[in-house]
């Protein structure tokens, strides 16, 4: 008999790739596990332009898309917009994550929450990497407020580019494999790992295991991480074929994290 979970997307409402890249991976997992199903429901947040007076107002509304969401009895809910939560200040995810599963035990479907901010955090030290090189689609202060947010973390970015493209939905129609170009611009050289997106919206899935196969050293994104943590949220196995080696079912994360509190 199959095990349908029914996964619950926080995403903005001019979020194009979220909705692509996450069941896309899990898709993937099913092919190889057909014991397993996948759903995806949706509740969006306005945001049409990344900056940081959008975000805040943004990230009000991630109560309202909790509850929605909780109405449909998700098994875990993913609020994927990592820029959102680090332009709040260091550990804001565990503030954002708490207060959107009292949220959903309130409303008396206490649902475990995952921030693509706090799943990249937790994804960099699961790999064991305290250094990393990033890709950003951001303007340059907000890339460097997810820089300080990452290092606030204790691990080291070694080197960064922003594509400093305001416009969301131009993020979204970004060409994964021109990233397979651009990381050839990044100064890798003192990184254990590579961050290809750090962001949910720029897609990046079709070059991951492009990228890692080349430079020889793990690459993951946002949306990676995520797909990690939700797996790991719902006690499977966090193994997706051709994503990178954090989904190569082989890391299992000791990080001490919020993990597990907010289960209900």
């Amino acid at each position: 008999m199959k095990k349908n979970y029914r996964i619950g997307l926080v995403v903005p409402s001019s979020n194009t790739t979220m909705e692509t890249e996450i069941p896309a991976m899990l898709r993937w997992r099913e092919q190889v596990d057909p014991e397993l199903s996948f759903t995806f429901h949706s509740s969006r947040m306005r945001m049409k332009h990344v900056t940081k007076e959008e975000l805040k107002a943004m990230d009000i509304e991630s109560d309202r898309c909790a509850v929605e969401l909780s109405d449909a009895r998700c098994d875990a809910l993913a609020y994927a917009c990592l820029v959102a939560i680090m332009c709040q200040g260091p550990g804001y995810h565990m503030e954002s994550e708490e207060r959107l599963f009292k949220v959903t035990e309130q409303n008396g479907a206490a649902t475990p929450v995952i921030s693509s901010a706090g799943a990249l955090v937790e994804g960099i030290k699961a790999l064991g990497a305290k250094k990393v090189a990033i890709i950003t689609p951001y303007m340059k202060p907000l890339t460097n407020q997810v820089i300080d947010y990452i290092e606030s973390s204790g691990i080291q970015v070694t080197d960064s580019i922003s594509l400093e493209i305001p416009d969301n939905l131009e993020v979204g129609r970004q060409d994964p494999m021109r990233l397979v170009d651009i990381v050839k611009h990044l100064d890798i050289s003192q990184a254990d790992a590579v961050v290809l997106s750090a962001c949910v919206q720029m897609p990046s899935l079709d070059a991951i295991q492009i990228v890692e196969n080349q430079i020889g050293k793990p690459v993951l994104s946002a949306a990676v991480s995520t797909v990690y943590k939700i797996l790991k949220t719902l006690n499977l196995n966090p193994y997706v074929p051709n994503a990178g080696k954090l989904l190569s079912g082989g890391i299992l994360s000791n990080v001490s994290s919020q993990e597990g509190k907010f289960r209900g």
